[in-house]
Order: C-alpha cells, then sequence, then structure tokens
C-alpha cells in the first residue's frame, strides 16, 4: 500500500502561482484500516481532538475549497476538493505534510471512514513566491455527509476545514442505477483498466452477441498522448455495455484511427478482457509521425472503410454492431461505394459518439456518417445521464431486432 507522494513543480500559472503536482497522489491518499476485531482505526489525540473540536485551524496558513460532488462516467459520485498553500510557508529544508480526514454519513455518523496522506515536500528556498495547489477526493454514493478535515507538517502546525457534502440524482435521472451504494464511502478506483465482476447472465443461447469497434483516441484529434481523461469515458461505455445481462458473447475491435492500428481484439468472448486492453493501449504513440502512412493520401480514410468492410461482412454476424469512440473529422468520409454492399446486412447498428463540446463541434463525423449511410443510430455522449439512457435503449433495440428475426425465420419454416 503506497502512503506517500512526493511534490513535484509543474507550471505557473498567469497570475504567477506555482502549481504543484503529486506523484501518486491519488494511490497515495487511502482508507485506514482498523485493528483488531472491532476494526478501530487509531489516530493521535492531538487529531481527533481537532476533528471533535470542529473550529477551523491556521497554523499552517492554507485555504480548503471543497467541489460539488460529480456523476461520474463510471456511475460513481466523485466528491473533491481544492487546498492552496503559500509557497513560503514551506520554505526551509525537507518538510511532510499529512492529510488525514473523516467522512461520516450523515444517517450513520458513528460510523466514520478516515483517509490519510503523506506528501514529501522537497527543499524550497526562503524567498520562494506563490502558491503550492492540491488535490484529494474520495467516492460517496447518494446522501449527506460530513467532512472532517485536517493537514499538519513537521512542525506540527495544523490547518483544518470542516464541510458537508450532498450526492443526489436529479429527478430526470432516477432510473440510472449506480455503482455504489447510498450511503457508501469509498476510495476513488484507480485502476480504469481492472478486472470487471462476473455477471449474472441470461442462460442457454438466449443471451445477445453483440460486436464493438471502440476507436481509443484523444478527444483533442491533435493532442500527442492518450490520458486518463480521455479514456475513462470510452472505458465506462465498454464497462456499461459489459455489465448488461442480456448480453452472453462480445466481440470487442479495440482500434486507433490516426495510427491506423488495430489495438486488441477479442472474439465471441463472454467477458471483456479490461487488463489486456489496458496493456494494448500502452502501445499507442500518437506523438510518433510514421513518414510511410504520412505519405499515403486519405490513408486514414482507408483504414476506416477496410475495418467497417471487413468487420460488418463477417459470418456468422452478430445480433448487432455497436460503434464508439470521440469525433474523428477526416478530410475525406467513407465512400459510399464502398459500403453499399453492406446496407443489407440483417443486424442493426449504433454509434455512441464521445463529445465532450456538443455544441463547438455538431458537425457529423466520418464513423457518423457510415453509420447514418447503414441506416444506423447515432447517440451523443456528453455526460453520465446520456451513457446510461443510451445503452438501455440500444440493447432494447437489439433484442427487439433479434426477436423479429426469430420470429419471421419460424414464420418461413
Amino acid at each position: 500500500m503506497r502512503l506517500f507522494g512526493t511534490l513535484e513543480a509543474c507550471r505557473f500559472t498567469a497570475a504567477g502561482t506555482l502549481l504543484f503536482g503529486l506523484t501518486g497522489a491519488l494511490s497515495g491518499q487511502v482508507i485506514m484500516r482498523g485493528y483488531g476485531p472491532e476494526g478501530v482505526v487509531r489516530i493521535h489525540n492531538t487529531d481527533l481532538a481537532v476533528f471533535e473540536a470542529r473550529e477551523p485551524r491556521r497554523d499552517l496558513p492554507c485555504a480548503v475549497s471543497p467541489n460539488k460532488p460529480m456523476l461520474g462516467f463510471d456511475l460513481r459520485f466523485h466528491a473533491s476538493y481544492e487546498v492552496t498553500i503559500p509557497l513560503r510557508e514551506l520554505a526551509g529544508k525537507d518538510n511532510l505534510l499529512t492529510v488525514l480526514f473523516r467522512v461520516r454519513s450523515q444517517e450513520r455518523p458513528d460510523e466514520p471512514v478516515y483517509f490519510i496522506q503523506r506528501i514529501r515536500v522537497p527543499e524550497i528556498e526562503e524567498e520562494a513566491r506563490g502558491d503550492v495547489y492540491l488535490q484529494g477526493g474520495f467516492d460517496v454514493g447518494e446522501g449527506s455527509y460530513t467532512v472532517d478535515w485536517l493537514m499538519r507538517d513537521r512542525a506540527e502546525r495544523v490547518c483544518s476545514a470542516f464541510w458537508e457534502v450532498r450526492a443526489a440524482l436529479a429527478d430526470r435521472d432516477r432510473e440510472i442505477q449506480l455503482r455504489i451504494n447510498p450511503g457508501e464511502i469509498s476510495e476513488p478506483e484507480q485502476d480504469q483498466f481492472r478486472e470487471e465482476p462476473p455477471v449474472v447472465r441470461l442462460s442457454g443461447g438466449e443471451g445477445l452477441h453483440v460486436k464493438i469497434l471502440i476507436n481509443f483516441a484523444p478527444q483533442n484529434s491533435r493532442a500527442a498522448t492518450l490520458q486518463a481523461y480521455d479514456t475513462s469515458a470510452l472505458v465506462a461505455i465498454l464497462r456499461t455495455i459489459a455489465r448488461e445481462p442480456r448480453i452472453g458473447k462480445f466481440t470487442l475491435v479495440a482500434f486507433n484511427l490516426q495510427e491506423q492500428k488495430v489495438l486488441h481484439r477479442q472474439d465471441g468472448v463472454s467477458r471483456i478482457d479490461f487488463p489486456a486492453l489496458g496493456a494494448s493501449l500502452e502501445t499507442l504513440n500518437l506523438g510518433t509521425v510514421d513518414l510511410k502512412r504520412l505519405a499515403e493520401k486519405h490513408g486514414e480514410t482507408q483504414f476506416l472503410a477496410e475495418l467497417i468492410q471487413q468487420e460488418l461482412s463477417t459470418e456468422p454476424g452478430p445480433d448487432a454492431v455497436i460503434f464508439a469512440g470521440p469525433k474523428v473529422l477526416l478530410e475525406k468520409n467513407v465512400p459510399e461505394e464502398s459500403l453499399a454492399v453492406l446496407r443489407q446486412v440483417a443486424f442493426p447498428i449504433f454509434y455512441m459518439n464521445y463529445n465532450l463540446y456538443p455544441r463547438e463541434n455538431p458537425w457529423r463525423d466520418a464513423i457518423g456518417h457510415a453509420v447514418r449511410f447503414l441506416k444506423g443510430v447515432e447517440y451523443t455522449i456528453t455526460r453520465p445521464r446520456d451513457l446510461w439512457f443510451a445503452v438501455t435503449d440500444v440493447v432494447t433495440q437489439i433484442a427487439k431486432a433479434k426477436r423479429d428475426r426469430l420470429l419471421a425465420a419460424a414464420s418461413t419454416e
């Protein structure tokens, strides 16, 4: 279990504030586990006294700004906070900041969950100017919570803050099934590509077979790297589909259009191998330009056309094909003549287009044009609710289409 992070200078803002990042920041912030059969958490009496007094302290000057819990694409509420410390307060030789806080459900105040994080501070010059900026957070289910927070340095100076947190779905989102229980408090999930728990699926041959073609690419097409915030929604799309009990078999084709490369493939499996998918994404090298690909005019269009032709014409066909990924605006769309032979496919086609800024980028992209020509349905995924309702609608349509095909086939016998 990793308990330490290290402050590393990142950049200056326009206002002259020095921002610091945490190496291993999230992995360093962990729940404190109790000892003994009753699981008692042991903390210093001085820290407990600060919590019980609930009076803000500024022996160590700092400003704490809580943020409203946000529902993530993983269908968990993420509560976070930001901390600013004047850099001069940390001047001198190596220091150590200890962040300790407890979160209590207001329905169960006698069952607090304690979090701890220790942050090593490098030597800082006495005349240093600016501020240190830190972040932290935790996950909660629906409900109201009380947060008691403190930070102390090696000189035992304390900064403390106290606030309330309320997480609730909007009335129109009540159908969404969260992945965290009401009143539950936990660490943020660190590994995006962790193994997915087993799902109880329909027995026999009743389960659907879905083929997923997902483009793992940055939201910003000019970005040179694929960041965690780029993959989080795409992985969430996969997990939401993978958790649908009406689906019994998956064919997954993960690709990157910029590199014109299939990164990971699974055919007709009962579970998506997320760890293997994550490992395959590490091979992406978006910052390197392949001269051979650069010389090919409309290479990305050709790659996409060949991928669509190959994956939609395989026999036996799946019950549906789902495209997913951020917008890909190419100089040339896939020619309609190369898609015409696929217009008679017997299964429905869908496109889950992950677009964080639909107003800034309202145009239909290359995959969207192909899906529209093939009489498929496109969904814009901007918020978690979009993903939930899109997957629910897609699977319902797939099940109906399969049922109709089976009934039509039975009537001709």
